[in-house]
């Protein structure tokens, strides 16, 4: 390990990457296994699936093996829509949680359907170039081989290591001797690129129907959990219909529930209804506005967004004009409110970014939830299961409650914008409830203030959580922080190194190229070529 204090004290600048091709993740050495496969022959799709399957090696704090992925691909003048989100085990009946108020946040009562890697084989066999077992060397090698652990990395590595240590396998798996490695420090996992390969040889196949499967099965049955073989055989990748919401000439687009991102889109309507030019960007009511309208969004995420087929609302509904007008008129700009849900007339995670000279774009991200998830590691394996069941509700009735073979409310939003049906940018923002908040600060600033990707993302956010609290970066300006507390709002400013504002990427597109950007707050870069 090298000997140097890895807090960084003095404020630092990124440039944006300008390329023909670009990748743009939170992990250098993944941003750099996608770079690989472009420069190899491969396209947009085949560099986004190999840096996603490196980030669960080389970031394995914020995605794994076991996890979730949702990506929107831009291809030949059309959007497509990938959910591989997985279902709740079908032992999972209210009865199953009786007695409990709230769902668990680790163990087994957590875990659902690992989707993530249906998907990578979903997008590979739909648009890919390359072999798909090739898009897997570069993981397989740092898994095999090691690598650093960077900075951010490791820190967050150490904050979760105290939760998780008790969980079955987690020890074993992603400690050293108890500790999580330090930054600087070489990891390696072989028995991860041992899973990895057997991934890459059987398309996928063993983590659902094979070997893999029966490992995660036997483990389950053996530690107390209720997923079986007969859940992992079951799932399938779904490609859906985005959903979308004009703003200022352009338009932002989502995929559908069971995820946050009709959130974003209802945000964003609302505010179209507001001169945010007038207000200046940064000013308080610019914050203010925005803030109100996100409280407004995410009252109505919670109260009616679910798996599709639990909804009795639709997306439609949700995003009516005259709805969206309703709440809008519903903001004073002097005070700040606690909104309660609408009711229309019926009628831990990683993002990246991917995109080749062809013209070909992809929004992915995938995640375990919360880091490493449930804090379960299948032995022998290096497979972390995500936690995503917490995303159910326990609240009979509610279209959100828990229930067999049932998709959870899903945080995880990859974006996509688009200008008169043209490809425009491929964006994320990651981070639980910051990511459809993030989805509509990154818009404003594009759409109503024109600044650039790297200027978008190093901007000051604010991110709302229950009760609500304001959250605040601290480079946000003195003097607004005192005008939203003197408008009410419950106002936190968060410390310098915060990580609690989410990691932005964004790939824009020009008529000659890209502009990359990668957040300042993570370890990650935008490269190409």
């Amino acid at each position: 390990m090298l000997p140097f204090d890895w807090t960084f004290p003095y404020p630092s600048q990124k440039m944006p990457l300008l390329a023909a091709n670009a990748v743009s993740a939170s992990q250098p050495l993944a941003a750099q296994a996608g770079l690989r496969m472009l420069y190899e022959g491969g396209n947009a799709i085949d560099s986004a699936i190999a840096t996603a399957i490196a980030l669960t090696v080389v970031e394995p704090v914020m995605n794994g093996i076991g996890g979730d992925m949702f990506a929107l691909v831009w291809h030949e003048g059309q959007l497509y829509g990938l959910n591989s989100s997985g279902r709740s085990p079908a032992a999972w009946t209210p009865e199953y949680f009786k007695g409990r108020d709230t769902m668990p946040s680790t163990g087994w009562d957590t875990v659902t359907v690992p989707g993530q890697v249906a998907g990578w084989k979903a997008l590979s066999k739909r648009f890919g170039k390359l072999p798909f077992a090739r898009l897997f060397e570069s993981a397989i090698g740092y898994a095999e081989g090691g690598f650093m652990v960077s900075p951010q990395i490791a820190r967050q590595w150490a904050a979760q290591v105290p939760v998780l240590i008790d969980k079955p396998g987690f020890r074993e798996a992603f400690t050293c001797d108890g500790r999580a490695p330090r930054a600087g420090e070489h990891w390696s996992f072989p028995e991860q690129a041992a899973t990895l390969r057997a991934i890459a040889e059987s398309d996928g196949e063993s983590f659902y129907r094979g070997a893999l499967a029966e490992r995660i099965a036997h483990f389950s049955s053996q530690t107390g959990g209720a997923l079986r073989a007969a859940d992992l055989a079951a799932h399938e990748a779904e490609w859906v219909t985005p959903i979308q919401q004009n703003f200022r000439g352009y338009t932002l687009h989502e995929i559908p529930p069971s995820g946050q991102g009709l959130a974003a889109l209802i945000g964003l309507g609302i505010l179209d209804r507001f001169d945010l030019e007038a207000m200046g960007r940064d000013s308080a009511d610019f914050y203010h506005v925005s803030v109100e309208a996100l409280k407004l969004a995410f009252a109505d995420l919670h109260r009616h967004v679910a798996d599709p087929a639990s909804m009795q609302l639709s997306p439609a509904a949700l995003l009516d004009l005259s709805y969206l007008a309703k709440r809008a008129a519903m903001i004073d700009m002097n005070q700040a409110a606690t909104p309660s849900a609408g009711l229309p007339t019926n009628g831990g995670t990683v993002y990246l970014a991917s995109a080749d000279a062809s013209g070909t774009m992809v929004s992915y991200i995938q995640s375990n939830y919360r880091g490493f998830g449930s804090g379960l590691v299948v032995p022998g394996t290096g497979i972390s299961l995500h936690n995503r069941g917490e995303g159910f509700n326990l609240k009979p009735g509610h279209a959100n409650c828990v229930a067999p073979n049932k998709k959870p409310m899903h945080t995880i939003i990859p974006g996509f914008v688009t200008r008169n049906g043209a490809p425009v940018m491929a964006m994320g923002v990651m981070g639980g409830s910051m990511q459809a908040q993030g989805h509509v600060q990154m818009m404003i600033r594009l759409a109503a203030f024109g600044q650039n990707p790297q200027a978008m993302s190093d901007s000051p956010r604010f991110r709302v959580e229950p009760g609500p609290v304001l959250n605040l970066e601290a480079h946000l300006p003195a003097d607004v922080v005192d005008a939203l507390r003197e408008r009410g709002h419950r106002v936190v400013v968060a410390p310098r190194d915060s990580m609690e504002f989410g990691a932005a990427q964004m790939i824009y597109k020009t008529a000659d190229g890209y502009i990359a950007a990668s957040d300042s707050r993570r370890d990650g870069q935008a490269v190409g070529f």
